[in-house]
């Protein structure tokens, strides 16, 4: 497959980016698979009422097809003829946080096919708020089923050239938006059953859905690594966002953090091995690995958040073997960046 990669600007969608934007559109419509940016990561899209084109994003990504995707909606109307009802809740929500970085599962109408659901009778379905995501949702018959640009297991795409890495021969077309804003994916919630419930944490948080909802529960799986269920939500089952060398977590105060990795990387050194380290502003002189990544600092979540996926990626364009992280907060965006570094370290954890 040849695939097509076209550059636009999200603040100048028109003349040729609308053009591209609409032959996008129609490639989906017919079927076809498109790589997209949104405000969390890059999304691989393709018609989420069509049987067919799930079955293409799942072989596309070596997804599990037990894996649900999210079917992206430009409106609140759209949300009417895919969902059974609408729970009150969703209104408050969608009131709130649509367009934005926050995925409602819901009961799903006859007309989601069980090959965008996983196998489920719920609907993940959420409204990005990126210009050029929202206009390819118009542009393609306005439900794009879509999970994040990236070969299944590997770090999420938060620039183009990620997409183009992983993708490039199995997709029919790459939109390259720039960089992304946000750096992880949406938040999702489920309400088809008593008290909401956070099946993957991200930007918008528990306690900002709690001051909206009153009790919202926490699924116990996001920061454990014991899952034995279908999953209802993308990521919950599955190791996710691994780079290709080996990633260690280590948890303990900041001194003692860095004497045992130092520790750690001077063995892996011997061995000739090209190590690693996620570090923040903070604490980033205090590490000897050859590559030190500097995710931002502990004062801003939002930095941090935004950066690590790249930071993964770029250990793997240095062939980086061995690969160490400092821990982070598990309250507030903290909870939604350890989830995504235990899944990237298959939960590899060491207490000091």
């Amino acid at each position: 497959m040849n695939t097509i990669v076209e550059v636009i600007d999200e603040n100048n969608i028109d003349g040729k980016a609308l053009e591209t934007i609409k032959k996008a559109g129609e490639i989906i419509k017919n079927g076809g698979i498109v790589a997209f940016p949104t405000e969390t990561v890059y999304g691989l899209g393709g018609d989420g009422l069509n049987p067919e084109s799930s079955k293409k994003i799942y072989a596309a990504k070596g997804r599990p097809s037990d894996n649900p995707l999210i079917i992206h909606v430009a409106d609140m109307d759209a949300v009417e003829k895919i969902v059974r009802d609408i729970p009150e809740a969703a209104y408050k929500l969608a009131e709130e946080y649509w367009p934005g970085p926050l995925t409602m599962i819901m009961n799903k109408s006859e007309v989601v096919p069980y090959e965008t659901t996983g196998g489920l009778d719920t609907v993940a379905i959420r409204m990005p708020s990126n210009k050029i995501a929202a206009e390819l949702i118009r542009q393609s018959g306005g439900y794009i089923a879509a999970p994040s640009a990236n070969l299944s297991g590997r770090p999420s795409p938060t620039q183009a050239k990620y997409c183009i890495e992983d993708l490039d021969g199995r997709v029919d077309m790459i939109i390259d938006g720039g960089p992304v804003g946000i750096g992880l994916e949406s938040t999702i919630i489920d309400l088809t059953s008593g008290t909401p419930m956070i099946l993957r944490p991200g930007y918008i948080t528990r306690e900002n859905l709690a001051d909206l909802l009153g009790n919202v529960d926490v699924d116990k799986t996001i920061l454990d690594a014991s899952s034995k269920v279908a999953p209802k939500a993308p990521g919950m089952k599955y190791r996710h966002y691994a780079p290709k060398g080996d990633l260690t977590i280590v948890e303990g105060e900041p001194g003692d953090v860095s004497k045992y990795i130092n520790a750690e990387i001077s063995k892996a050194k011997d061995l000739g091995k090209k190590t690693g380290v996620i570090a923040t502003k903070e604490t980033e002189k205090m590490y000897k690995a050859d590559s030190v990544k500097i995710a931002g600092s502990r004062d801003d979540e939002e930095e941090i958040a935004r950066n690590l996926f790249t930071l993964l990626r770029e250990f793997d364009d240095e062939d980086v073997n061995v690969m160490f992280s400092e821990s982070f907060n598990d309250t507030g965006i903290g909870q939604a960046i350890m989830n995504r570094l235990l899944k990237a370290a298959g939960h590899k954890v060491i207490r000091l």
